[in-house]
Order: C-alpha cells, then sequence, then structure tokens
C-alpha cells in the first residue's frame, strides 16, 4: 500500500502534516476527510529507484545521515527484541521521526513492507540511505529468523564505525585549520605587508639585500598570478581525480599508499580495521565465509588491498583456511592472522574476528593521534620559519640603513 504525505487542516483551523497509508491519491482524501481533516496538499511517496531500476536523483542533503542510520538500526532492533511485529516497529518509529525527510523514508518502507515485499527488498529501493552491506545483513537476518539480533549487531557495528571516523576527524581537525590559517597569514603578508614596507627603500635606489629581492619576487608573482595558480591547482585536483579513474593508475597509486612512509601504516591500518569489522558482523550473523568475505571486500577503499582479499578468497574457495589465505598476503597485520587462525582452531571465528577488529580500531586511532601529533610541530615550524624569512626580508633593509647612517 503506498504512503502518502499530506496537509491538512483540522476542524480548529490548525494545519497538520503527516503521513497516511492508501490505495491512491483520492482514497488518502478521504481517509483524512474521516479523521476530521480537511487535505490541503496529499503527495505521494516514492522510493529512490523507478521501475527500471535506476537510482533517482534526489535534492542536496536528502539522505539519512550516519548518526540517523545508527539510530533507526538501534530502535527498530530493540523494538523486534521486545516482540513487536514490523509493522508496529516502523509505525512507532515514524511517530518519534523528527525530519521530514526520515519520517517519509520510514513510511515508504512501512507501505512495501505492508504491501508484501520483503524487509530488505524495501531497503533496496532506496540504496542511497542503506548500502549493500546494510541490506545483504538485512537479508541473512531474515533467511536464518533473527532479524532482530543481526539488526543489533548492525547497530553497533554503525555505531563502532561513526565513534572511529569522529575521532578521525577531531584528530586532523587542528592540523588543518593551522594549515588554513597559516597560508591566509602568509599570502596576506606576501601580497600586502611586503609590497607596502619594501617599497619605501626601494624608492632610495638602495641595492636591496637578497634575501628582500627574492622576497619581492614572490610578492609580485603572488600578486600577478595568484588566482590564477589557484584555479591552476583546483583544475590539477580535479584532473588527478578523474586520472584516478583510470583502473590501472588507480592500482598503482594505491599500491604506493600501502607503503608510503608515515602514511602507508595508517592506510593499511585504515582498510584492515573495516575488513575485520565488516568480517566479524557478517559470519556472526550466519553469512556464509565465502559470501562474508565478498561483502568486506565491498568496504575496502584501497583497490590494491581489494585484490588482495579476492586472492584469498579465491584460497578459502579451493579450501585453504582463511588464515592461511590471509598470511599469504604480506600486508595483513600478523595480529589478524593468529586471531583468525585461533578462532578457527576453536569454532569461535565471529569472537576472535570481533577481537581482532577491536584491536584493530585501537591500532588505528594509536596512528592517528601519532599522525596529528606529528603534523602539528611540523606545521607550525613551517609556519615560523616562513615567517622568519619574511620579517628578514624586511628588516635586513632597515638595518643597512641604520649602518650607512652611522
Amino acid at each position: 500500500m503506498p504512503a502518502f504525505r499530506y496537509e491538512a487542516v483540522d476542524v480548529g483551523g490548525a494545519t497538520r502534516k503527516g503521513v497516511v497509508n492508501a490505495d491512491s491519491p483520492r482514497a488518502a482524501r478521504a481517509d483524512l476527510r474521516v479523521q476530521g481533516l480537511t487535505p490541503l496538499n496529499v503527495e505521494a511517496i516514492s522510493a529512490q529507484v523507478d521501475a527500471s531500476g535506476a537510482t533517482r536523483s534526489r535534492g542536496f542533503g536528502e539522505r539519512l545521515s550516519q548518526v540517523e542510520l545508527a539510530l533507526f538500526t538501534r530502535q527498530l532492533a530493540s523494538l523486534l527484541e521486545a516482540g513487536l511485529p514490523l509493522e508496529q516497529a516502523f509505525t512507532a518509529l515514524l511517530e518519534q521521526a523528527e525530519r521530514p525527510y526520515v519520517r517519509d523514508l520510514i513510511a515508504s518502507i512501512r507501505s512495501e513492507v505492508m504491501g508484501g515485499i520483503s524487509f530488505s527488498d524495501a531497503l533496496s529501493h532506496h540504496p542511497r540511505d542503506f548500502d549493500q552491506i546494510y541490506r545483504g545483513l538485512v537479508s541473512s537476518g531474515e533467511q536464518i529468523g533473527q532479524i532482530a539480533r543481526v539488526l543489533s549487531r548492525l547497530a553497533d557495528y554503525i555505531e563502532r564505525r561513526n565513534a572511529l571516523v569522529q575521532k578521525v576527524r577531531l584528530a586532523f581537525t587542528y592540523p588543518a585549520i593551522v594549515t588554513v590559517v597559516a597560508f591566509a597569514i602568509v599570502i596576506f603578508l606576501l601580497t600586502y605587508v611586503v609590497p607596502q614596507i619594501v617599497s619605501v627603500f626601494a624608492n632610495t635606489k638602495q641595492k636591496l639585500p637578497l634575501l628582500t629581492v627574492m622576497m619581492l619576487g614572490v610578492s609580485n608573482f603572488m600578486r600577478d598570478y595568484g588566482i590564477i595558480m589557484g584555479i591552476a591547482l583546483i583544475l590539477a585536483w580535479f584532473g588527478w581525480r578523474r586520472a584516478l579513474q583510470n583502473p590501472v593508475l588507480k592500482r598503482r597509486w594505491h599500491t604506493w599508499l600501502l607503503t608510503a612512509p608515515v602514511y602507508g601504516k595508517f592506510e593499511r591500518s585504515l582498510n584492515t580495521a573495516r575488513f575485520a569489522s565488516t568480517l566479524a558482523i557478517t559470519t556472526g550473523s550466519g553469512v556464509p565465509i565465502l559470501r562474508a568475505l565478498d561483502t568486506s571486500r565491498d568496504t575496502l577503499s584501497n583497490v590494491a588491498m581489494r585484490e588482495l582479499v579476492e586472492q584469498a578468497t579465491g584460497s578459502v574457495r579451493e579450501g585453504v583456511s582463511l588464515a592461511r589465505a590471509l598470511s599469504a598476503q604480506k600486508l595483513f597485520p600478523p595480529m589478524l592472522v593468529h586471531m583468525i587462525r585461533a578462532g578457527e582452531i576453536t569454532g569461535e571465528l565471529p569472537s576472535m574476528l570481533e577481537r581482532a577488529a577491536n584491536s584493530q580500531q585501537a591500532d588505528l586511532e594509536r596512528r592517528t593521534l601519532t599522525i596529528a601529533g606529528l603534523l602539528e610541530p611540523v606545521l607550525i615550524l613551517a609556519m615560523g620559519l616562513v615567517v622568519l624569512l619574511i620579517v628578514l626580508a624586511v628588516l635586513m633593509p632597515i638595518i643597512e640603513i641604520n649602518q650607512l647612517v652611522r
């Protein structure tokens, strides 16, 4: 049964908005009149895919945030664990939703489920809000009859992922602010302060020091070509992003990132943490190991590590143990391999994978803080050095004039 977003007026003249399920817009208006409401506007809530399966475009910002996704999953899991049917759980979530888009999304899913399709199929009509991993795990939960338990584990996974992303962002916020402020100060000094001060000495026909001449050259270049250089950098950035669409170049770049100084370990830890977390929740939800490996592979942002997981999956398909298959790929941490081996031996692979995921996330946090801690003094020293050179370029002519006067 389709869902309709309505705006109506009650008997007291107050405007009310909400969602109603009906077979057609006419039936929706009739239901509203039965409730004592005068409908002003009734609009169908459509899914994010059309009849051909193509994703419909939506306006800017119209999608479920990660915080809202975690809250939706946690609340739905709690309601289902309490014994509520899926339809009543959606009704409760619909009443609690605050943002109009979230209400529309829940109403659309609820109407599709009431229409007779499965929960996972209803989610597949909203690919922007529920990714392939989410839909696959929900489908697995439906197949094994443990949808509430799977949703609870999904909520744990999303909350841990959100917390990790938040810590990474906070760690790099200060260095980013320092970098922006440093560039702004340097550009201001070079384009305004230096020319104003040094022009006084240039009019005296005095021979300027080499450092001052070089700084004036940089200043003139920034004033004459600064905007052009900024545009060129932006175009170069977009060109590089476009070039990375080439699979061969992207693979080489991602391979280099895994072995890059300082950042390489961070890249490996980030992708390993994603891989271990997804593999833990998929295997713990009853997903077969080969399908779980394919799902975990799709969460990796590094193409080179995706290929390594594909190779390991092929080995597992041929009968090799997961620990041995991963150990053959040298980029996976030994701790992860050892814990997987222990899980395979004891028959507790999901729990050992969860421990390995927690260990990898802790290692990622440590590396993030280390990189952020290294960036802060480096940026401060670099900014101080540049400002020192600018100050020396301004002061050296003044010192020479004082010496001439004496």
